[in-house]
């Protein structure tokens, strides 16, 4: 069974600025298909592409706001305490 019925993905998909998909898909081909990029972030441990990777993806193609700027809709993970060396007894 589907996730969602055909009806609600063609609703959805037409409503769609499809100028601004068609740029930002360019964007996106432009950065992430680059070979040496891609080499990179294979290169990259998890955490240290974290960063890059929210802002590369959800900032530059999808238009998100990173904390700190206001009236940011996207921040990084918190450090979970139990996980960490951090000794609180």
């Amino acid at each position: 069974m589907p996730l969602f019925q055909n009806n609600i993905i063609n609703k959805y998909l037409q409503a769609q600025n499809q100028t601004l998909v068609a740029q930002q898909w360019a964007v996106y081909q432009k950065h992430f298909h680059n070979p040496h990029v891609q080499d990179n972030i294979r290169g990259s441990k998890e955490e240290q592409y974290q960063e890059g990777f929210l802002t590369d993806l959800f900032v530059h193609i999808l238009g998100y706001t990173k904390n700190p700027a206001p009236n940011y809709n996207l921040t990084t993970e918190l450090k979970n305490v139990k996980d960490s060396n951090i000794w609180c007894g």
